[in-house]
């Protein structure tokens, strides 16, 4: 099912024109009645001609900007008509009107297990509109329901293929890489509703976090990693720090060094650069950057 683009008449002018068909008959009735000429029939006549001006005026219908008006007979789809302004077709036509205007709405706050298996709690801001109105209509039975539906359920497989934090270099997380995410959770989008005649403008994450019950938890794992990462730190820079001194030292020529001397300093270097700072190992750590 296609959008047909259809065209329809101008509302005004057949307006004017039923209006005047209604005057012209009333004005028939009252003059027979009047005079007498032409009797029943030609009242009869006019007041015929008066219901078919009335039944025309069905036809009408108003098209606002930026929507649509979908157009069927007993239950077969004839087309949309996106003109603007007081429309005329078929009275006969079933007359849809379908919103082409941007939307956005945000999903409640979901409570799923990402990659990792920790539960989190994520939401979503979808902004969407219609760009088909046959296929909004007639594929599926409420459009904006099932906007609804499937964009929690795609946020949902979204958010367990991906873990919570990065613990790899290069890796995808929801936390660290916020446009990379947005831009995956377009695309499940897309292809859940591009049969809905249905476009997806932007999809961006608005609440992400770890669920209450283990929020505590996930925090002091997070603090321990910063532990270790910042000792790592430490002691990297430490061993840079020895590997420069031994080689300015035999640059220089100041002194020479044999393996079991060049042993005894490294330890000596190591103890003195790591002990000061192993003591606060967060607050030196923050020191470094």
């Amino acid at each position: 099912m296609k959008e047909n683009p259809i065209r329809s008449l101008p509302g005004i002018p057949m307006l004017l024109a039923l209006l005047a068909v209604l005057l012209a008959c009333a004005y028939a009735v009252v003059f027979t009645v009047a005079t007498g000429d032409g009797g029943v029939p030609r009242i009869v006549g006019a007041v015929l001609v008066a219901a078919i001006a009335v039944f025309g005026l069905v036809g009408l219908y108003m098209v606002e900007p930026n929507q649509s008006a979908v157009l069927s007979l007993f239950g077969k789809y004839i087309g949309t008509v996106r003109d603007n302004g007081l429309r005329w077709n078929n009275p006969f036509f079933t007359k849809r009107k379908v919103s082409l205007r941007v939307r956005n709405f945000e999903s409640g706050k979901l409570k799923v297990n990402e990659l990792d298996g920790s539960p989190i709690e994520i939401a979503a801001v979808i902004v969407w509109r219609v760009v088909d109105s046959a296929e909004a209509v007639f594929n599926v039975d409420d459009y904006e329901s099932f906007v609804h539906i499937q964009s929690e359920a795609a946020l949902r497989a979204m958010a367990t293929s991906y873990p919570y934090d990065q613990h790899e270099d290069g890796q995808i997380s929801l936390r660290s890489h916020a446009a990379e995410i947005s831009d995956r959770l377009k695309e499940h989008l897309d292809e859940r509703l591009t049969s809905a005649g249905v476009d997806v403008l932007e999809a961006r994450i608005s609440h992400l976090a770890y669920s209450p019950e283990i929020a505590q938890v996930m925090l002091q794992r997070q603090q321990a990693n910063a532990v270790v990462a910042a000792r790592a730190r430490i002691v990297a820079g430490a061993c840079g720090m020895v590997e420069m001194a031994l080689a300015e030292l035999q640059k220089s020529g100041v002194v020479a060094l044999d393996e079991e001397r060049k042993a005894a300093m490294v330890s000596n270097l190591l103890v003195v650069l790591c002990s000061d700072r192993s003591a606060h190992p967060v607050v030196n750590a923050g020191s470094l950057y």
